[in-house]
């Protein structure tokens, strides 16, 4: 994997304790890891050090999260969004604004591990 290639995991998320389980999970893969509890600290992260992939939570404590998907897209981040809504409304207007996939919360941790594997492991170049 080339070194320009970023590889790590951004996990947007208001709740410590998520990003905290999130972070023994993925460590433990041997993928970095790093958390941001909100837009403007997703925002101030992304411009320093884009992530592979983002675990993006939609209800933050200064916005809505669907406003980070296009300048996450644009620093070449592919996002993935996790709500506790299984509303389809919501899936398809996370989808729409350029999202490889929306989870519902709680997601099972082996299925969040194999697919974000898949999803950097299919990352374009």
């Amino acid at each position: 994997m080339p070194a320009s290639r970023p590889s790590h995991i951004l996990i947007v998320e208001d709740n410590q304790l998520v990003i905290d389980a999130l972070t023994i999970v993925f460590d433990a893969s041997g993928r970095r890891v790093v958390g941001a509890r909100s837009i403007a600290e997703a925002l101030a992260m992304t411009d320093t050090d884009p992530a592979a992939l983002v675990l993006l939570d939609l209800g933050l404590p200064d916005g809505d999260g669907l406003s980070l998907i296009g300048p996450l897209r644009g620093a070449g981040c592919m996002v993935v969004a996790l709500t506790g809504d299984d509303d389809p409304g919501k899936r398809q207007r996370c989808l729409d604004a350029g999202c490889l996939d929306v989870l519902v919360k709680p997601v099972a941790v082996k299925k969040l591990m194999s697919l974000a594997e898949q999803w950097i492991d299919r990352r374009p170049d």
